[in-house]
């Protein structure tokens, strides 16, 4: 018999883009937490395989732009390794408040982490080099502020949304086109990587990728969810030695 299990919600808030809502499902056997963003599942600990794979594509990087905090599991992993600076870019300024808190254990580690710059605001400002458009919400700490992170960076990780097939919020669309990607790939470090997670193969992404350079990885995970076998993919391009816009 499979454990009973009751979920409980450790935390919510409203934001202009909908709900953020951190669930906590436990049984005899543990409990598991569960980010609902916008009414759409978003990420879950349940099974963090991808997320931890997504994180160990920057084990060599000393500087790294993360988009997306989600319950901070890439984060962690790109903790365990040398890095010296990782810039954690989030939409909701929320997640990152929740992170400060301590409000589960893995966003307490990575929040505590005296290598760990918070920016609330949005990852394709970032890439694209535009000015914030509000004040950040969150706390800050020394390193961080109201000006968007600089590159150049060793490691880009993009886990922003569910990927171009699957999004929570629908601006985030252009994260998977061309300019937009060109822009992240322009602000790698010579021999620095894109990496990008994916809940499953996105052909056009695949794409984009291959039209900026040549070493475009990708990495199938396969994930037992219940009943339901899915395939999760990280897509990764690598800068070489002279940079170049779209074929």
């Amino acid at each position: 018999m499979a454990p009973v299990e009751q979920a409980v919600i450790v935390a919510r808030a409203e934001s202009v883009r909908g709900e953020v809502v951190l669930r906590r499902r436990s049984s005899a056997v543990g409990h598991d937490d569960e980010l609902i963003v916008n009414g759409v599942f978003a990420v879950d600990s349940a099974e963090t395989a991808s997320e931890r794979e997504l994180g160990r594509t920057a084990k060599q990087a000393r500087s790294v732009l993360l988009g997306g905090l989600g319950l901070g599991y890439t984060a962690a992993e790109v903790l365990t390794s040398s890095v010296r600076r990782l810039d954690i870019v989030e939409l909701e300024p929320t997640l990152i408040e929740w992170a400060e808190l301590g409000v589960t254990e893995v966003l307490r580690r990575v929040a505590s982490d005296p290598r760990v710059r918070f920016h609330a605001g949005d990852i394709a400002d970032v890439l694209a080099h535009r000015p914030r458009a509000q004040p950040v919400e969150a706390p800050q700490r020394p390193g961080s502020g109201p000006a968007n992170p600089v590159g150049p960076w060793d490691a880009i990780l993009l886990d922003v949304d569910n990927g171009p097939d699957f999004l929570i919020h629908q601006r985030n669309a252009d994260l998977y086109t061309g300019p937009l990607l060109a822009a992240a790939y322009q602000q790698l470090a010579t021999g620095g990587v894109l990496a990008i997670w994916c809940q499953g193969i996105a052909p056009a992404l695949d794409l984009a990728l291959r039209r900026l350079g040549d070493s475009v990885g990708v990495r199938r995970l396969g994930v037992i969810r219940g009943a339901r076998s899915l395939e999760h993919v990280i897509y990764t391009l690598r800068r070489g030695n002279e940079s170049r816009g779209p074929r």
